[in-house]
């Protein structure tokens, strides 16, 4: 049901239409309005709240149209019972809403036929199409939006005024609502008529995709970053945004689902989403070379069937996850991984990628992450709890959260000497499972509760002005942020007005960058550096986490492998309990760990290293396993990558080049052939003629 409000609102409209037929039988004028406005202002809430009870009353045939369909009767039941039957509002009315629902099948078909119209076979970012094709602006946004609701609601006037007309006995007043309900429907149906004709209709499938086809032999793209997923795996092709502003030769990103594109990061490479098949497999990416993919999913095959490029997994993390070892990785022409560790985990797995296959690449993502330097002076240690989600089955070695997670955070918030407590759980944490929702919010409960009791703990000292200044600075940079993403960002614009106008300011853009690192800044002074937090959402960032934690307490997931480039003490969960060695023996990535049982008793260890670096016994062991995971420090990631993209790119064009060379001599060998055929055909005729005449 969602909050307690939107429960109470579903209750009371519910309630309210068995009450509405109550007071229609009693009957009651005064008991009938009370209950339908009740029913109106909890409908009109639950749709604005997008309660997840409105949807299933949509599934089980009790929609928004029912729903005023059902209160309407209920009208004419009420004037019947007082006795109207013969009068001519009773008729009035009854007429009125047979016309309203008769517009309403134009109204829905018009605005259908609109949002239809204005869907583009592709939509697209930084890619000018408005120089090419003439795309018109989306109709007012008050005419689309919600616009069944807001279709329905105009029966207000005709209800009010019958109700009216009732209680008072005056018939006019009922016809004066029942004309305002039937010309403000009439009124809006045609103000949609305009935008399913003539110029402010969008050009047609054939005409946008010629477009991006000239755009694309215009841009001469290079290196595509393709991605395919649910909404929810948005953050999978984010996290390469950075490294494909970075690549030296000419980026593209594609990708199959609008929702991906919605919830794409700002970038200044371009972006063109193909949800069609064929679409994407007609395009031209004649140009193209090395094609970069984040996810193994099905609809890579739509990309993989191209021969002229070749086709690189390089994944969303690097992890001793069974993903990381997925048997479709064997259909790439070669798979980069961060480190040697990547290479020997495919070799182990023995999933059919060959070694030669494999190249170390680093990863180029981890650049913000900063090398430790031990705890500040004058600071209390942060110990960063950044557990995994649940999956998608019920290992228990999956996620710390059921068994470990409230005996880590508690260990943690009475540690003595103290330590402050950062709890970010993975954005899918409880999606799936239930029982990890509630431990998820069991665990946080406690990191509040220990944090209101620190704030009331004398020993621990605020410096309230400087706090004050920080937050006032988070405001001026927010509303700053704001300003800048509503101006220049998709918001309030459809598919068609978003790709027409969806060229990057770059300065833009840099501006709101810079903005959001000084967010960041200003986000960690504004709250003491004592106080323990939980941390939801898209800001602060993971790695930003990482840059002020001084260790991290995770489980078995890339977040591991990410925080080793810090240096920084880590401990990692055995929940499935199978042991110090063999879960060492099992996960690379937790051999210079702490390895913590579901009791979470060893915490001790890693509490001791962050406090004395020089007695630390696993200092050694996390800088050898750093080279192992995460590849050298020099060179650079990104340089790294590039020389991949780069060296790649360079056997793509071999290919190509040997494959025209091939297709030109057997053209040539053919033409030979065809040519040779009939000459001996000539001569054998003559020899044939030359004896017959002998």
């Amino acid at each position: 049901m969602g909050s307690a409000a939107e429960l109470a609102a579903a209750v009371l409209m519910v309630a309210g239409f068995p009450a509405l037929m109550l007071a229609a039988l009693v009957p009651s004028v005064p008991a009938f309005a009370a209950a339908a406005a009740v029913t109106y202002l909890a409908d009109h809430y639950l749709h604005r709240k997008g309660s997840y009870l409105i949807n299933r009353l949509g599934k089980v045939r009790a929609g928004l149209s029912i729903r005023f369909l059902i209160r309407q009767l209920l009208l004419i039941l009420l004037l019947a019972r007082l006795s109207y039957a013969d009068n001519l509002i009773y008729y009035g009315a009854i007429a009125c809403f047979i016309a309203f629902y008769g517009l309403q099948a134009p109204h829905g078909a018009l605005v259908q036929l609109i949002r239809n119209r204005r869907r583009m076979p592709v939509a697209t970012r930084n890619v000018d199409l408005k120089s090419r094709i003439r795309i018109p602006d989306a109709p007012p946004r008050r005419l689309l939006h919600r616009s069944a609701e807001k279709m329905l609601h105009l029966d207000l006037f005709a209800v009010v005024g019958i109700l009216l007309a009732a209680q008072v006995e005056s018939a006019l007043l009922g016809f004066i609502g029942i004309g305002a309900t039937v010309a403000l429907a009439t009124l809006y149906v045609l103000a949609l008529m305009p935008y399913v004709r003539g110029r402010k209709i969008p050009p047609n499938a054939e005409r946008v995709l010629a477009a991006v086809d000239d755009w694309l032999g215009e841009y001469k793209p290079e290196t595509v970053l393709y991605f395919s997923g649910s909404k929810d795996s948005a953050y999978q092709v984010n996290m390469w945004l950075d490294t494909m502003e970075n690549l030296d030769s000419k980026p593209l990103i594609i990708l199959r689902e609008r929702a991906i594109l919605n919830n794409l990061a700002p970038t200044t490479v371009p972006v063109i989403c193909v949800p069609g098949g064929v679409h994407l497999m007609n395009m031209d990416l004649s140009t193209v070379r090395v094609a970069l993919y984040a996810a193994n999913v099905g609809k890579n095959i739509h990309m993989l069937r191209v021969p002229t490029m070749k086709h690189v997994f390089i994944g969303h993390g690097d992890s001793d996850k069974l993903a990381s070892v997925n048997p479709f990785s064997k259909v790439y022409d070669e798979v980069w991984t961060a480190g040697r560790a990547g290479r020997d985990r495919y070799a182990i797995a023995d999933v059919g990628v060959r070694d030669e296959d494999i190249v170390e690449v680093g990863r180029p993502q981890l650049a913000p992450i900063r090398t430790w330097q031990g705890v500040p002076e004058g600071r209390i240690p942060t110990v960063l709890y950044a557990p995994t989600w649940e999956g998608w089955d019920d290992n228990p070695g999956n996620t710390s959260i059921l068994l470990a997670g409230e005996n880590i955070v508690r260990r943690l918030i009475t540690a003595d000497p103290p330590v402050r407590v950062l709890y970010k759980p993975h954005p899918f944490t409880g999606t799936r499972s239930k029982e990890a929702k509630a431990a998820h919010q069991r665990i946080t409960a406690l990191v509040q509760k220990a944090a209101a009791e620190r704030a009331a703990d004398s020993r621990f000292v605020t410096d309230s002005a400087a706090q004050a200044r920080a937050k006032a600075e988070l405001a001026r940079i927010e509303a700053r942020i704001a300003q800048l993403v509503g101006t220049g960002g998709d918001k309030g614009r459809d598919e068609a007005e978003a790709t027409r106008d969806g060229q990057v300011d770059v300065a833009r853009h840099e501006e709101v960058a810079r903005l959001r690192t000084e967010w960041n800044d200003a986000y960690w002074r504004s709250f003491p550096t004592w106080e323990h937090r939980v941390i939801t959402g898209a800001e602060p960032r993971l790695y930003d986490c990482f840059n002020v934690s001084d260790a991290m307490v995770s489980d078995i997931s890339s977040v591991v492998s990410d925080f080793i480039a810090s240096g920084k003490p880590y401990a990692v969960t055995d929940s499935a309990e199978l042991g110090a060695e063999e879960f060492k023996r099992n996960n690379t990535a937790v051999r210079a760990a702490v390895i913590l049982s579901n009791s979470a008793a060893e915490l001790g260890e890693l509490l001791a290293a962050v406090r004395d670096p020089a007695a630390d016994p696993l200092a050694e062991d996390r800088n050898e396993l750093k080279q192992y995971l995460l590849g050298p420090d020099e060179p650079a990631s990104i340089d790294q990558f590039n020389t991949a993209v780069a060296n790649l790119a360079i056997k793509a064009e071999t290919r190509n080049v040997g494959q025209e060379s091939r297709i030109a001599a057997a053209t040539a060998d053919a033409e030979k052939l065809a040519n040779a055929v009939p000459g001996q055909r000539v001569s054998s005729a003559g020899d044939t003629d030359g004896v017959g005449t002998g």
